[in-house]
């Protein structure tokens, strides 16, 4: 088996990664300008937005290709593992959420995180269902 089969998935996911990661930075940038940089460094905003959204978008994706199927393992990589994967921040979110805590600021930082979790399954229930009716 040659190497270069293996290479293409991996291309998929870096150029979906690469793309979601630079949507995400827009995002943060867009988030500061619009509410303030006062604003933003009170609460976690451009987290919180890239997190619902990411996964509405995944809901979409998810029930798109278990519709559709054709051609799903390419778009899975390069749109769901890439993409989405840049683009959503769980890692930033640990992060910001323990500095939260950190900064002693405990129930902002429960805020947060409840938020996070209930927006972001919502979300992704609100994608899927969204495709699954669509039919």
């Amino acid at each position: 088996m040659s190497a270069a089969p293996s290479f293409i998935p991996t291309l998929s996911v870096a150029l979906g990664g690469a793309m979601g990661a630079a949507a995400r930075y827009q995002l943060g940038r867009g988030m500061t300008r619009w509410l303030g940089p006062e604003m933003v460094s009170v609460f976690p905003w451009a987290t919180l937005a890239a997190n619902a959204a990411g996964s509405l978008l995944m809901g979409i994706l998810a029930g798109y290709l278990a519709r559709h199927g054709a051609g799903g393992d390419q778009a899975r990589l390069l749109l769901g593992v890439g993409l989405l994967g840049g683009f959503t921040t769980f890692s930033a979110f640990s992060l910001e959420c323990v500095l939260l805590i950190e900064r002693g600021q405990l129930g902002l930082a429960v805020l947060y995180a409840v938020l996070s979790v209930a927006l972001g399954i919502s979300a992704l229930f609100f994608g899927l269902t969204m495709m699954r009716v669509a039919g």
